[in-house]
Parts: structure tokens; sequence; C-alpha cells
């Protein structure tokens, strides 16, 4: 629904500007300033922003898988530009990863001894292709994550994944994340433009810092979190104590923060 809002508001705004534009070519408007409706164009861009989380829509993709093989850790580097991604455990044993990517593209496989890194980048994929990318990681082996985006939004459930750490940064483009169970070193979350969502699981010990700014809000469940103080370090609350504590930071420039 806010996919297609976004998209909706923004095709009549354009519409109608290009109504004003094309009367204004035939004289039909006069002692108008065509320059004067230049910034609109960036208020419908954010306004689809608002609406859809990012700028562009999904389209046609391919399945891969990679099997796992005697890899005992990996690295997973994404550089998105445009793309949206997601990610989220795998259920079938035997592989390493599994999901879909860009049609005629493949993830790029470099193993070192037993360590794997997978290398998605959108200058290595198909120019006019923007179709989701989405993929499965193996729940049994700890993971690096670096994933950046320029206009696309990231959505990574690590739910019963080992995370050894995260890097996760969008330019225009929201970020969900929910925590996973164990994570040895913090998860750094960050946007330019955008809202980040974290969701910690009942019996996750998270300790969430949050940088906030004039424009970049905290709206925190205070069911589930309880704040240290005056700062702007939040604590899961109902917490297994046999757990090894998590930190995540979280920063931004335009947008909210929300933990749930």
């Amino acid at each position: 629904m806010r996919a297609t809002r976004g998209l909706l508001i923004g095709s009549l705004a354009l519409i109608a500007l290009g109504i004003v534009l094309l009367l204004n070519n035939f004289l039909l408007l006069t002692n108008f300033n065509v320059g004067a409706f230049a910034p609109l164009i960036l208020v419908i861009l954010g306004a689809i922003i608002l609406l859809r989380g990012d700028l562009l829509a999904g389209g046609e993709a391919r399945t891969f898988g990679i099997t796992r093989g005697s890899v005992e850790r990996a690295t997973l580097d994404i550089s998105a530009g445009e793309i949206d991604v997601s990610a989220q455990p795998l259920q079938r044993e035997g592989r390493l990863i599994a999901g879909q990517y860009a049609l005629n593209s493949r993830p790029a496989l470099d193993v070192q001894e037993n360590n794997a890194t997978l290398i998605m980048h959108r200058a290595a994929t198909p120019f006019l292709s923007f179709a989701d990318w989405s993929m499965n990681l193996a729940h049994d082996l700890p993971w690096t994550i670096y994933v950046t985006t320029h206009l696309g939004q990231a959505n990574f459930d690590l739910t019963g994944l080992i995370v050894q750490k995260a890097v996760i940064a969008t330019g225009f483009g929201d970020i969900r994340l929910t925590a996973p169970q164990e994570a040895f070193e913090p998860l750094i979350l960050k946007s330019a433009l955008g809202n980040i969502h974290v969701i910690v699981p009942t019996g996750v010990n998270a300790r969430v810092t949050i940088s906030p700014s004039r424009f970049f809000q905290v709206r925190v469940d205070e069911n589930r979190f309880r704040r240290e103080g005056t700062s702007n370090v939040y604590v899961a609350r109902d917490v297994d104590p046999q757990r090894a504590p998590i930190d995540i930071y979280v920063s931004g420039t335009f947008g909210d923060a929300y933990l749930a």
C-alpha cells in the first residue's frame, strides 16, 4: 500500500507539472517562472521516499544458490546502489547462501582456506535491472556483513544467525534490522534520509546507542526498552541473562529511529 501511494502521488505530481510546463511553452500562461518549479522535483522525490522507503520499484530477477562446502565463516559485501536488499536465515542445510539477484548476474565468490567472501556490487549487474536482491544466509557459521545503498532500502532479519559484525548504511532509504541472538562485535546502522527500525526479539540481550539530531528523533517502545539515565542508550527488557550482550549503534540525519 505504501508503494502504491508513493507511485500514485509522484505520478500525479509529475503529470500536473508537465501540464503546467506545456501551457507555459505555448504561451497560455503569462508571467510564469519555470525555474520556480524546480524545487517541486525534490518535494516529489521526498514524498515517494517517505511513502515507499525508496525511489525505485523492483523488476525481473533470477534465483541462485551456493553450497557451503568446507566454509567455516563468511563475509557478505553488498553495494546495491538504488536496489532494495533483504536477508533472512537459510532453512536448507548444506547451502551457504541462496536467494534472488539481478537477471544475468550472480554474486562473486572468493574462498580463501575456510573463509568465503561473497561480493554483490551494483556495478557488476545490468544497468537496467532494478530487481530486489534477496538472500538467505546459513545459520551455523559467523557472518560479517557490509551493506550500502544509495536509493534502496535494507531489510535484514538476522534471527537465529551468528554475526561477527555488521555495518548497514543507506543514503535515501529505510533500514529495518531484526537483531540476532549472538553478535561478537557491534552492529552499526546509518541512514542519511530514512527511518531506522530496530526489532529486538524477546530474550535477546541488546544495548542500543542512538545518536539523535534535530531531524532524527527516537521512538521507543517503553515496554521493551529502558533508558539508561539521561543518556541515549536503551537496554532491552526481559532478556536472557545467559546470553552475551549485543551492541547496536544507530545514527541518522533525516528520519526517525524506532525501537521495538
